[in-house]
């Protein structure tokens, strides 16, 4: 198939953001080489690519949250300068940030209108910005207290408030990097009826996402970027998905397969009758006398819907949360009582769903963050030893393949992604003998996951148990050896790496087209 450019599709004549010849470098590495994008009116473009190819860093030079080296940007065809997102914003620019920039000590109906106050003679009209934080609110679908602090609420609704804020600005042009990476399938179906209804209204659409399928759903233009160039475009009528992944990282996209060759170990993991309270609601558990083993060198995959218990069970073994009921036993020794820094030195680590909030600490390098989970082996009474650290953040960036300049490197220059794969690398970079993952692949492209994955199989072939978490069926039939699915806080179903995906969504509550 030939690819057709996006200046002669129809509807080309509507473009009304342009960026032409757009250069960005960061000291010695050049993000963006040249690009030349354009967005249509009352259209979805959808910019896909890898981890690092450059799409955030295009989507904040056409929002205004950064400038471009060279290059022009064009609205209704005369050049501007966006010297800040407000400049962008008063131009109805509005951007929806693949990593939430929320303030969790502010109420929800505060980060809706967060700079832009609607103000009276007498001070702020709270009234007035709860009334239309409620209204959009209820767009989305999400039953959410505007006045409820944004630190209570859990990441799916965090995340739908990001996307209320870019809503009530009432922009023209709105661009979602990543908007559904921690949503339900509920409420991924809610945002895109809100995004045919901003069409109709004539509102452009930038959308970016790892989830390909669901891309394709609502795609009017398809654009691939690479290393920091356009690659290919097309009209989303003329491409499937393996137009897409072929053109993101070539041939070899494969997720795996279960490491095979070899026997598993003992148990190393019992999850025995476990049962964890809602923090809400003390009196219900969201996870309900749940029993699990995973032997050494198995990989097992926990799927649920949102709500299943997942993230609770795993934070619960982790130590994150406490368990109600029941025994964490890590190499037939009783963990349940440690702290989450024993139960790590004693070989169980966890890699959290939020790698903002939880995996990362902004202000440190890619090193810093890489070394941090394994800081007490390097030092020598009162001195660190650098070499020692070097060597592991060295492994660590090589083994999973985080794409940096170096570990000097701020975390903050990093892509998602490559985030991801830092925080993996830090849990890795321990020794684990069983290693959690809740949502691996959140923010990550299909060549990274792959490589994630690949990461897993290797070290389950050296004897780590590995226990992730999904709310992709896809994922399950990848490597894993079992198949754990729950609903409710419970087993519901387990399943080998020859299952449906049918029947593992059927198992978990999941709605099946046919």
């Amino acid at each position: 198939m030939s690819d057709e450019t996006v200046a002669s599709a129809p509807g080309a004549d509507e473009v009304v953001l342009s960026a032409r010849d757009v250069v960005k470098t960061y000291g010695g590495t050049r993000a963006l080489k040249g690009v030349n994008f354009d967005i249509h009116r009352g259209r979805v473009t959808t910019l896909f690519g890898e981890n690092g190819a450059g799409k955030s860093t295009l989507m904040k030079i056409l929002s205004g949250v950064e400038q471009p080296t060279s290059g022009r940007i064009l609205l209704d065809g005369a050049e501007v300068q966006f010297g800040s997102t407000v400049d962008a914003r008063e131009r109805g620019i509005s951007i929806i940030h693949q990593e939430l920039s929320l303030a969790p000590n502010l109420s929800v109906r505060d980060n809706i209108f967060m700079g832009r106050e609607l103000r009276t003679p007498t001070g702020v009209d709270y009234k007035e910005e709860g009334r239309q934080s409620a209204e959009i609110l209820k767009e989305l679908g999400e039953d959410i207290d505007p006045a409820a602090l944004v630190s209570d609420l859990r990441l799916g609704q965090q995340q739908v408030v990001e996307i209320a804020r870019a809503l009530s600005i009432d922009a023209r042009i709105l661009i979602m990097d990543e908007p559904t990476s921690a949503l339900s399938a509920t409420e991924v179906e809610v945002l895109f009826r809100v995004i045919a209804d901003l069409k109709r209204k004539g509102v452009s659409i930038v959308y970016i996402s790892h989830h390909l399928e669901e891309a394709l759903q609502i795609t009017d233009f398809a654009v691939v970027l690479r290393d920091g160039s356009i690659t290919a475009n097309a009209l989303a009528k003329d491409i499937d998905l393996e137009w897409i992944v072929r053109r993101m990282v070539g041939d070899n996209f494969d997720l795996g397969e279960p490491p095979a060759g070899y026997e598993f170990g003992p148990v190393a993991l019992a999850i025995d009758d476990v049962s964890v309270a809602d923090v809400e609601n003390p009196d219900r558990s969201v996870v309900d006398h749940l029993s699990l083993d995973v032997r050494a060198g198995e990989i097992v995959c926990l799927y649920g819907l949102m709500g299943a218990g997942r993230t609770e069970l795993l934070e619960a073994v982790a130590g994150r949360v406490p368990v109600t009921g029941g025994r964490v036993v890590l190499q037939g020794r009783d963990v349940s009582r440690m702290s989450i820094a024993q139960r790590l030195a004693a070989g169980l680590g966890l890699v959290p769903e939020d790698r903002q909030r939880d995996g990362l600490v902004q202000t440190m390098t890619v090193g810093q963050n890489l070394s941090l989970s394994s800081v007490g082996r390097f030092v020598k009474g009162l001195f660190l030893s650098r070499d020692a650290e070097r060597s592991l953040v060295e492994a660590g960036i090589r083994d999973v393949r985080v794409k940096t300049s170096g570990g000097a490197a701020p975390i903050g220059s990093l892509s998602g992604g490559n985030q991801q794969k830092v925080v993996i690398g830090k849990i890795v970079s321990t020794g684990p003998k069983v290693i959690l993952l809740d949502e691996p692949s959140r923010g990550i492209d299909v060549g990274a996951k792959a490589e994630v994955f690949r990461l897993l199989a290797d070290r389950a072939r050296e004897g780590l148990a590995v226990v992730y978490s999904t709310s992709e069926v896809g994922e399950c039939l990848s490597i894993a050896h079992r198949i754990v699915v729950l609903r409710r806080g419970r087993i519901s179903a387990e399943f080998g790496p020859q299952a449906a995906k049918e029947e593992i969504m059927a198992a978990s509550g999941e709605a099946v087209v046919v």
